[in-house]
């Protein structure tokens, strides 16, 4: 449908080659009578149009329109407002009617239409924070998100077939604001927030340019960004409520209210602390994969587990597995007791083997006994950041080299966590455990090898270091800075250990509970 208001209508314009300044087309665009020649606008530093395209080139039907993930292009229109019986739409998007006949040249930098996402991480930093400062989180939706951004190129796109302007059916669309589909959306409405919340006082992160927070007197607000998704807290409740108005009064916005459920996880705000857990992503999982009625077993993993690329065993689907292994990966958000069993079999997905399948149905029976586990962040707890990190010897059964673990407290809120094969093989488990510590920094470490710990405090290379490769090194002149602390810890104090082997079902447990992963029927 054509705007209300002409004044955001250009004319029906004939195909000729004429070129004309941007200016000029804009003064065009603002008069609504007799028909004027055709501009053929001028390249621009991003984007160029020409006439008269191969149509060898052209991907699908030239008559089809602008295509998108909806297959009922009315609920798309009507859910995006692109176009919709509101004729006001599209004069609030600032899409204009232009003639048709030109074809988009892109000459766009794809490094520039990439949104700065919130890592998992930062989102259960996020929470741990609150919870330790008895801040509840509030969250709220950006309504058609990519629709508020603006664009630097010159973009046309076509009428949604259904929805021609009856008066020029033969004109496309020329864009000053985002749509949907477009590679530039995401980063365009990420600075348009950005921009806004830098102008209403807030201070963008350092490292995380999706948290913003803003200090008022002794009280703090903080706002992290996920897209279209906003969440939001203060330890003085007006300022939340300030918070909606202002963004409301800017964006269209549907408050949600007291945060519950976000990327998939369950979230609990609690009087002693915040749970978070995935216990419906975890049962539409067993019951996507038909394990939903599957045997229970207590641990993911048994001890004696060996897997190797099985080259004699028996093939299985490809598409399955991979389905499953990336099913599981993303349950890891919230359930790091499956992390080390997970990464191992995720190592065999380019040929995997039924030996490889039993082990990650196993992993799927664990969860049938578990439902309910997830993460426990508890209030009034020590807010110190603490780190663990620990090794095996040579498990990986085809070339030998060593798990690296690892996990990150704030306080008694696990926030962090991996499990990883070591790029190189070490010679000795002080080295590898000594190539453990070397991959993190500026927190507190505990190691249980006291030969990795000496290592770092040694500065004279000797024969049983030399062969390390120097990269590794670097610890040792962190601990020399004072930027971190490696300390020794007792093996049965050592929480990371169930990042880098299968444990039997007594000490899985216990490392389970320390982690302060815990079943949310009994909190």
């Amino acid at each position: 449908m054509a705007p209300q208001d002409g004044n955001e209508q250009d004319k029906i314009l004939p195909n000729e080659d004429v070129h004309v300044s941007q200016e000029q087309i804009d003064e065009q665009a603002q008069d609504v009578g007799t028909p004027i020649q055709a501009p053929q606008v001028a390249p621009q530093r991003r984007s160029q149009l020409t006439s008269g395209h191969p149509k060898e080139l052209i991907i699908g039907s030239p008559t089809r329109g602008v295509t998108t993930r909806s297959r009922n292009t009315a609920a798309f229109v009507q859910a995006y407002s692109f176009v919709s019986n509101d004729d006001g739409n599209i004069v609030r998007n600032k899409a204009r009617l232009v003639a048709k006949g030109y074809s988009q040249i892109e000459e766009i930098n794809f490094g520039e239409t990439f949104a700065p996402v919130a890592r998992l991480e930062a989102i259960r930093f996020l929470l741990a924070y609150a919870s330790h400062h008895d801040m509840k989180l509030y969250q709220m939706d950006v309504k058609s998100a990519f629709l508020n951004g603006y664009i630097n190129e010159l973009v046309y796109v076509e009428q949604p077939p259904g929805f021609e302007d009856p008066n020029h059916p033969n004109h496309v669309y020329r864009l000053s604001k985002t749509l949907y589909g477009l590679k530039q959306a995401p980063r365009a409405w990420y600075e348009r927030l950005r921009d806004f919340l830098i102008e209403k006082g807030f201070t963008i992160g350092r490292v995380d340019t999706t948290l913003f927070t803003k200090k008022t007197d002794n009280d703090l607000f903080v706002c992290q960004v996920y897209v279209d998704d906003i969440i939001f807290g203060s330890t003085n409740e007006e300022y939340c409520t300030e918070f909606g108005k202002m963004m409301a009064k800017e964006f269209e916005m549907s408050m949600i209210g007291e945060l519950t459920f976000f990327l998939g996880f369950q979230i609990k705000q609690l009087r002693e602390g915040t749970f978070i857990y995935q216990e419906k992503y975890k049962r539409d999982l067993l019951k996507r994969f038909k394990m939903d009625d599957c045997k229970p077993i207590e641990t993911p993993m048994a001890t004696n587990t060996k897997l190797d690329p099985d080259e004699s065993g028996i093939k299985v689907d490809q598409t399955l597995y991979r389905s499953m292994i990336g099913s599981l990966l993303y349950l890891c958000a919230s359930r790091p007791d499956i992390m080390f069993s997970v990464c191992l079999c995720a190592r065999f997905q380019a040929d995997p083997k039924e030996s490889h399948l039993t082990a990650v149905k196993r992993i799927l029976r664990y969860l049938k006994h578990t439902p309910s586990i997830g993460l426990w962040y508890p209030k009034g707890a020590s807010f110190e950041l603490l780190g663990y990190t620990d090794s095996d010897f040579a498990g990986c059964r085809v070339e030998r080299k060593s798990t690296s673990g690892g996990c990150y407290l704030l306080g008694r809120s696990l926030v962090s966590w991996s499990s990883k094969k070591q790029n190189c093989v070490s010679l000795s488990t002080a080295e590898a455990e000594y190539i453990a510590a070397g991959k993190r920094s500026r927190i507190p470490l505990l190691c249980d090898n006291e030969s990795a710990v000496k290592l770092t405090n040694n500065p004279v290379q000797h024969s049983r270091t030399k062969h390390i490769d120097i990269r590794h090194h670097f610890i040792r002149d962190h601990v020399a800075k004072g930027d971190i602390l490696l300390r020794n810890v007792g093996t049965k104090e050592q929480l990371a250990d169930i990042f880098t082997k299968p444990l039997d079902e007594s000490n899985f447990c216990r490392l389970r509970g320390e982690l302060n992963v815990l079943d949310a029927r009994t909190i």
